[in-house]
């Protein structure tokens, strides 16, 4: 049985900002979701070159996991080393950075990229749960025990990331392997979903709205 991906991408600037840092990819064997951070440093050119540097992967015949791992390895290197030198070049853009989630397809098995506070989610035979990590101290914390997964919600330091796709320091992404199944939705966002509409919303909007336009679309709605 051969696997294929039904996707759909929007991204919309929100109620608190004039520019849109976000940028994204989706296609038939990637998906990609890229929040860039730094505001007048360029945030949105950092989250631009991530995703540049991953979209050719969406070409490439990559059939087992040590490929599709390093070619989503070696992906992130080059964009870390376009920021770096882009930040020589022009120090104005030093501070410049951005979160990458992406996972790559091959048939049934899926390589997942993540580094920041962008997230991942699946909604499999009922059950929704997220599958990255955030690289944030608030989840720090919450995985110290000092702090609760419902108090990190409203924690006023949440959305401060410790790792991140940036020009000053080697990116370090979390790198795996899934398997995908029939049926599977997949969901990629950045905070400015996961922070003001929760999981169980979510949950309930993806088995409500069979298609991902459809689902897309209302989770935006949701969001403002």
């Amino acid at each position: 049985m051969t696997l294929a991906l039904h996707y759909a991408l929007r991204s919309d600037v929100g109620l608190l900002r004039e520019g849109n840092e976000d940028s994204a990819y989706a296609g038939p064997n990637l998906l990609a979701i890229a929040d860039g951070m730094g505001g007048h440093a360029a945030g949105e050119v950092a989250s631009a070159v991530a995703i540049s540097a991953l979209a050719p992967l969406d070409h490439q015949n990559l059939h087992d996991s040590k490929a599709m791992l390093g070619a989503l390895a070696h992906a992130v290197a080059a964009a870390n080393n376009t920021l770096h030198e882009m930040s020589i070049a022009d120090p104005s853009v030093e501070g410049m950075g951005t979160t990458l989630t992406a996972l790559l397809w091959s048939g049934a098995q899926v390589a997942l990229c993540h580094i920041g506070d962008s997230r991942a989610y699946l909604l499999r035979d009922g059950d929704f749960y997220q599958i990255t990590r955030d690289h944030t101290l608030v989840q720090s914390l919450v995985d110290e025990g000092r702090l609760s997964p419902e108090a990190a919600a409203t924690h006023p330091q949440r959305s401060l990331v410790m790792r991140a796709l940036q020009s000053s320091t080697d990116a370090e992404p979390d790198l795996a392997m899934r398997e995908a199944k029939l049926g599977d939705r997949y969901l990629l966002c950045s905070d400015g979903l996961s922070d003001v509409v929760t999981e169980q919303t979510m949950h309930k909007t993806l088995g409500t709205f069979p298609g991902p336009e459809q689902a897309i679309l209302q989770l935006i709605d949701l969001a403002i």
